[in-house]
């Protein structure tokens, strides 16, 4: 993986959409030694052209940019009035109105013009698989593409099709499910799992995620057959990430109980921290539509109660390990993973 990528350590910084991963998090990750991931899943191609050349201008290392695929774009929904009633003391309590119009999410194709068109070293995706059309682009142009899995079934689909390496997303993970074959329920695999069958099904490097958190767990992933490990947990509280600082100190302060799986904020299964938004609306589950309706029609109550602080009704993503987590530079956090890695490896070597 690290020949592959021209990295100098097997350490993947986890794509988190929603303005997480700021350019200056990205760097700080290269600049260290790992990769550096920008998700952009919600950036228009205009914000991702942006990032990526910010980036440049921090690091001259390699580095990662992250789309959604296999997701329909939010037009004009039927059938939100039942949901929107339920969320109606939200927006009563944060000086809100409904929405009346969904703006939709971002094109694929333009943001992946943009990847083309900068040159960018490598393209993770999740939620799908990327059409042959657009892998056979990405490779001419010299670009590396590496999808997601939760199941082996899913890992296979993303080996058939081409990819260069597969992130093997096991239940501990933290934030949205990158499922694309089976329900939800029978996704559930958890890395120790999941990560061996994976890695016997395939023939193309795979990147372990979900719960890793220290040197024990990047060398129980190596042990498992992993070529490199994806963290996003680790890095959500760094001072580089723009994560809210009330989200930042929900993650420092969790516990292993902390993290529920819930479909409340986007209308997709994502890992987050239990809060009053989950408990309250996981009643109207059944009406709850599909993503990215869900996700458009909480968008002005995840905004306003980030502007007041109000954590109970924000969506606070973290894994099952985030317990773990500490608000050290992201730099130092690669440096402190490599140290724990060299040290676990002479206490196995007795």
């Amino acid at each position: 993986m690290t020949r592959a990528l021209g990295v100098a350590l097997p350490i993947v910084q986890g794509p988190m959409a929603g303005g997480v991963t700021t350019p200056q998090l990205v760097a700080a990750v290269a600049n260290a030694g790992g990769l550096g991931s920008l998700g952009a899943g919600y950036m228009d191609a205009a914000a991702i052209r942006s990032a990526i050349r910010e980036i440049r201008a921090l690091t001259g290392r390699p580095f990662a940019v992250n789309v959604f695929v296999g997701e329909p774009r939010a037009e004009a929904a039927s059938g939100v009035d039942k949901i929107n009633e339920a969320m109606h003391v939200y927006r009563r309590e944060l000086g809100l109105e409904a929405p009346t119009q969904l703006k939709g999410v971002p094109l694929l194709e333009e943001q992946l013009r943009v990847v083309l068109e900068e040159r960018v070293p490598l393209l993770s995706f999740t939620f799908g698989v990327l059409s042959a059309a657009w892998l056979q682009q990405l490779h001419s142009a010299g670009c590396s593409v590496m999808g997601t899995a939760t199941t082996v079934r899913e890992a296979a689909a993303l080996a058939d099709a081409g990819v260069d390496l597969i992130v093997a997303q096991g239940a501990e993970a933290g934030g949205h499910r990158g499922t694309f074959l089976a329900p939800v329920d029978r996704s559930m695999v958890g890395l120790m799992a999941l990560l061996p069958q994976v890695v016997d099904q395939v023939r193309v490097p795979v990147v372990a995620a979900g719960g890793i958190m220290d040197g024990r767990g990047i060398v129980a992933a190596l042990a498992l057959g992993a070529a490199g490990v994806q963290l996003g947990t680790a890095f959500l509280p760094c001072p580089e990430s723009g994560a809210h600082p009330k989200h930042k100190d929900a993650v420092l302060s969790a516990t292993d109980e902390s993290t529920v799986l819930t479909r409340v904020f986007s209308g997709k299964p994502a890992r987050g921290i239990a809060n009053r938004f989950i408990a309250e609306m996981s009643r109207h589950d059944d009406a709850i539509p599909p993503y990215p309706i869900q996700h458009e029609l909480t968008t002005d109550i995840r905004r306003a109660a980030a502007a007041a602080g109000r954590a109970e009704l924000m969506s606070l993503w973290a894994g099952q390990a985030a317990g773990m987590s500490s608000s050290r530079p992201a730099g130092e956090v690669v440096t402190s993973l490599n140290a724990q890695v060299e040290t676990v490896l002479r206490r196995l070597r007795g």
